[in-house]
């Protein structure tokens, strides 16, 4: 979810540019100018599953991806006690194919002017059945891991204010009614009273499928607060002091007519449909706690019948604000219902911040903002927030190194995802900001504050840029997270314009050409761009057909700021690949210094073959572009 966080900040070192010294035999390591420490970054087993390092993850927003079922699509009353809190007028599923910021007429019919309520009430009938109809889809393009944003019952577009964490949204499955009623019966604290919906059954469809395929499957486990739709907090309004949830929440005033005080709490960064669980010193306290313990053991063991039936792991929402003791719990509790279990967490900070997590005692490793910010900066930032190559470099070797073992060799790597503008159309307003400062870019990069961000369909430089972040992110050290849709180049502004329904083939769109202001632009066609995703795929191919991009040992090669050259090997017992970037706008005939080595290279993106002449490999690489060589 959103938060306006400090900037990120690190230390610049390297004064000069990183040279290479050849030796005889193979690809030797490397002498550094200067006195920073580069060293390879070897994968000695850690305490991070095994698996998690060869993933290719994909982050799909369930009511954004795919309307599999339009049975079971949401209602107006479903939408009751989420944000804008007023209930609509006039109400429906919003057509998945219709401009952006074009107002409907039930829209229209409701009279409100705050773009963001009619943006925020939309739903689009994405479902469970829409992602398992596309499993055959992700897995040919290449994806071996999903990261689900929240499934459990609530009554969001987003799903971050859940009513429980038991149950499936009864919208994401076939029979929403009959949920509703199975439900009624049960004891929130009884996990032998909980039911198994046809929701929830359905889920664990999807966890079939997926496993079937070789895909694992991460589900959102937003812990810090719950919905005011839930339970608890249901019965704690009604009740006030007398409900067996007071010590649930954290109340600052109770209703008393007499006092002339009226029921308070506190809400996640103060918002109110987000109660906040109360915390002790132990983090969150047993009642919340012990709930949470019995749901997470829910999804990853379903009915007893094995962990090899449930999730592969969790996502974990806003972990840095939830005390150390209660992850240390988690862990342990995570761990003994399956020991191969992946905990990620969303700590976003410097990595000092994210150390205590990490020490192999609570969180396995993290959504990889970092790695965006610094991407952004190298790639695409304009002169006032760009680095040059050695500075990318050593914001690189921070990631990779301030971590034990194995944390950074899984953590997710991402370009885009649901808190940020989409990867294109970050590149389109490059020029606003500093895509890395997160107290200034959400502001900036919302078209509904900022009339100076451009909403249209990026140009095909700004795709031709966001190909080489792509091959970057797809040959780097980790595990690399596409976000639904970026595989097309879908573009939108921040939260929630990132959160666009996907694109798919058989969907007739209309033409965007409406502003946020209700004015008009010139139109544009949506439709995916079919070179960006045979890009996207080729490079997902070649990453699940060579084990050294998946798990192979990473060593910077050759940096060379002055012609704006960024070289790198991964490599390991029987495969040694080398990536040179050229981050100049014009192409190059870069000259790799190779003194007595004449084994040819492959270049794996369009099989042609180089070989070292006088003691230099010559690799032409287009401007703002880069290539794939394995030694043969």
């Amino acid at each position: 979810m959103n938060r306006y966080l400090l900037s990120l900040f690190f230390i610049f070192l390297f004064s000069n540019c990183i040279l290479l010294r050849m030796e005889a035999q193979d690809i030797p390591n490397l002498e550094i100018s200067g006195e920073a420490d580069i060293r390879t970054v070897k994968n000695e087993k850690p305490f991070v599953p095994e698996w998690a390092r060869a993933i290719v993850w994909y982050q799909i927003f369930p009511d954004r991806f795919r309307n599999g079922d339009e049975s079971n699509d949401p209602t107006m009353e479903s939408l009751r006690g989420a944000d804008p809190q007023e209930m609509p007028v006039e109400w429906q599923v919003h057509p998945w194919g219709s401009d952006w910021y074009a107002m409907q007429p039930y829209e229209k019919k409701n009279g409100e002017k705050e773009l963001w309520k009619h943006l925020t009430r939309r739903r689009y009938g994405g479902d469970l059945q829409g992602i398992i109809d596309k499993l055959d889809y992700l897995k040919e393009l290449g994806v071996s891991g999903i990261y689900l944003n929240p499934v459990f019952e609530s009554p969001s577009h987003h799903k971050y204010d859940g009513a429980s964490y038991h149950h499936i949204d009864p919208h994401f499955g076939p029979d929403p009614e009959g949920d509703k009623a199975m439900v009624k019966n049960e004891n929130p604290l009884d996990p032998d009273s909980w039911v198994w919906t046809k929701a929830d059954e359905l889920a664990l469809e999807l966890i079939h499928q997926c496993h079937l395929r070789g895909i694992r499957i991460l589900f959102d486990g937003v812990f810090n607060h719950i919905g005011t739709n839930s339970f608890a907090f249901r019965d704690l309004k009604a009740k006030q002091q007398q409900s067996g949830y007071k010590d649930w929440f954290t109340v600052t005033d109770w209703d008393d007519e007499s006092k002339g005080t009226v029921f308070t709490y506190k809400g996640w960064w103060d918002v109110a449909s987000l109660p906040e669980w109360r915390e002790d010193e132990n983090g969150i306290v047993e009642g919340p706690g012990k709930y949470i313990f019995e749901a997470v053991k829910r999804w990853m063991n379903p009915k007893g019948l094995g962990a090899d039936k449930g999730i592969d792991g969790w996502r974990l929402d806003v972990a840095h604000e939830i005390a150390h003791p209660f992850w240390k719990k988690f862990r342990k509790h995570i761990k003994a219902i399956n020991p191969e279990a992946l905990l990620v967490g969303e700590i976003n900070g410097k990595p000092e911040d994210l150390m205590p997590f990490v020490e192999g005692d609570e969180l396995d490793t993290e959504m990889n903002y970092n790695f965006a910010f610094a991407c952004f900066a190298y790639f695409v930032s304009p002169p006032a927030f760009s680095i040059i190559g050695k500075e990318f470099e050593e914001k690189l070797r921070v990631l990779r190194e301030s971590y034990p073992e194995g944390v950074a060799a899984c953590a997710q790597n991402l370009l885009g995802s649901h808190d940020v503008n989409r990867i294109s159309s970050a590149i389109l307003n490059r020029n606003l900001g500093n895509f890395g400062d997160w107290n200034e870019w959400p502001d900036l990069s919302r078209a509904v504050r900022n009339p100076d961000y451009q909403v249209q369909k990026p140009g095909p430089d700004d795709y031709h840029l966001m190909k080489l972040l792509v091959l970057f992110q797809m040959t780097y050290f980790g595990a690399p997270m596409i976000y639904y849709g970026d595989e097309w180049g879908m573009w939108g502004d921040n939260d929630p314009g990132c959160r666009k329904p996907m694109i798919w083939e058989d969907i007739n769109y209309e033409l965007e050409r409406f502003l946020p202001n209700g004015g008009k632009r010139k139109a544009d066609k949506v439709e995916g761009n079919q070179l960006l995703f045979d890009y996207y795929k080729k490079l997902l191919h070649i990453r699940q057909q060579y084990t050294a991009l998946q798990t192979g040992n990473y060593q910077p090669f050759l940096i060379d700021d002055t012609k704006h050259i960024f070289a790198f090997t991964r490599e390991n017992d029987n495969e040694k690949i080398l990536v040179v970037i050229n981050n100049a706008s014009h192409p190059q005939e870069i000259k790799i210094p190779m003194p007595k080595y004449r084994n040819e290279w492959l270049q794996l993106m369009d099989k042609t073959k180089i070989k070292p002449k006088s003691g230099f490999l010559t690799v032409p690489v287009e401007g703002k572009g880069g290539t794939i060589l394995l030694l043969q």
